[in-house]
């Protein structure tokens, strides 16, 4: 909570830092990497650096944090939280490097903000900073505790590579040290850490195609990032695609993410998903599906077209064996009989009451998914999304 005199501050200054804060977040990376290269190099993602996405999400992440607390001060924003701290888990950031972020950061806002910068509205904003740091701390040191340890990489051998599609291949993997694997849940993913041919040891997430089970394999379904104007092409999807073969070797880390099915064999449940937002889904079907689910479960996904469907026949046979289960599909282009062509519109789907929803997609379409399911009657606070890649809904982007 912030103290009285600071949330005043902020209150006043929020629409000023506001305006600014693309620009202070822009000043701040620059700052940041030129003091400390290897974090652009061996850290951040430089695709996201290179197409200001990481900039966008940064000021959404703040932006949001501070307005939640002057106007929910008696509140936390636990989802919000929660999602940043499984994607540092998933990185190894420690503790330290807070105050790396600090000195970075408070120096872009008094260089942007100027004579603005009084010694009261530096103190407020770092109180701000502070609170959202230290519950990222905490929260960060739990998952850590939980999964053995902060930054463990481990070394997986590819078993077995499968192309689903043009654009997507599916790499099963095996701890190479034949030692033993904790479980994961459903909807989670690990970091893939991989040596580029400039040097540069980036990190990407891949959510976990396959179902929880007692083996010791992981399973991540990789689609290659071919790049546009507005999206650089994709270091490592095109690294894995291009070299990563049977017998290669990859380095994980432990799984995290907090998009995950609650036990509750009696809710009903929505799996909601766009192009290769399938994975988490095709995980939790087959979770489902092993554990014998028996409640009403929606399934909705759309692509371009069948042939791009990664995962298709996974999708489908998961699906089929839950009791209750319906199945919607829209594809832009080349719909087959059963399936829709267009995009995804709810208006004649059966949605129980009670439902947990699930999405998982490009922003656009869970935007509109959701807003579907808002005008059904399913509760905002029972819809929960991943986004791969920087979160920009909180950017308003």
């Amino acid at each position: 909570m912030l103290s009285e005199q600071s949330a005043a501050t902020v209150r006043a200054t929020l629409p000023a830092v506001g305006a600014a804060i693309g620009e202070i977040t822009e000043r701040f990376y620059a700052g940041l990497f030129a003091a400390h290269p290897e974090l652009l190099r061996d850290l951040f993602n430089r695709g996201n650096q290179a197409a200001g996405t990481q900039r966008q999400a940064l000021a959404g992440s703040i932006a949001a944090f501070a307005t939640h607390l002057v106007e929910h001060p008696d509140e936390r924003p636990d989802a919000m939280l929660s999602r940043i701290a499984h994607k540092h888990a998933s990185l190894g950031v420690a503790p330290e490097q807070y105050a790396v972020v600090h000195e970075h950061l408070f120096g872009a806002i008094a260089a942007v903000l100027g004579d603005a910068v009084t010694p009261e509205v530096a103190a407020a904003w770092t109180e701000v900073y502070w609170l959202m740091a230290n519950a990222l701390i905490a929260i960060e040191r739990r998952l850590y505790e939980e999964r053995g340890g902060a930054g463990e990489w481990r070394r997986w051998k590819v078993v077995e590579r499968v192309a689903e599609t043009e654009d997507v291949v599916t790499l099963r993997l095996s701890p190479l040290d034949g030692g033993p694997v904790r479980d994961f849940r459903a909807g989670q993913y690990v970091s893939v850490r991989v040596e580029l041919p400039d040097g540069a040891r980036q990190i990407r997430q891949y959510s976990l195609s396959g179902a929880p089970a007692s083996d010791a394999l992981r399973q991540i379904s990789v689609k290659r990032v071919t790049g546009d104007a507005a999206t650089p092409e994709g270091e490592v999807s095109n690294h894995l695609h291009a070299r990563v073969h049977e017998g290669g070797v990859l380095e994980l880390s432990e799984p995290y993410g907090d998009l995950v099915l609650d036990d509750a064999e009696d809710t009903p449940l929505l799996l909601a998903s766009a192009g290769i937002g399938v994975t988490p889904m095709v995980a939790m079907l087959a979770h489902l599906a092993a554990t014998g689910h028996r409640a009403p479960v929606t399934v909705v996904h759309a692509d371009r077209s069948p042939a791009g469907h990664a995962l298709r026949t996974d999708h489908a046979a998961y699906a089929a064996k839950l009791p209750e289960a319906a199945v919607h599909l829209w594809y832009e282009r080349e719909a087959p009989e059963g399936a829709r062509t267009g995009l995804v519109d709810l208006t004649d789907v059966v949605v129980p009451a009670g439902t947990r929803a699930y999405l998982c997609g490009p922003l656009p379409f869970m935007r509109a998914v959701r807003g579907q399911l808002i005008e059904k009657g399913v509760g905002a606070a029972d819809i929960h999304y991943e986004v791969f890649g920087p979160d920009l809904w909180l950017a308003g982007a």
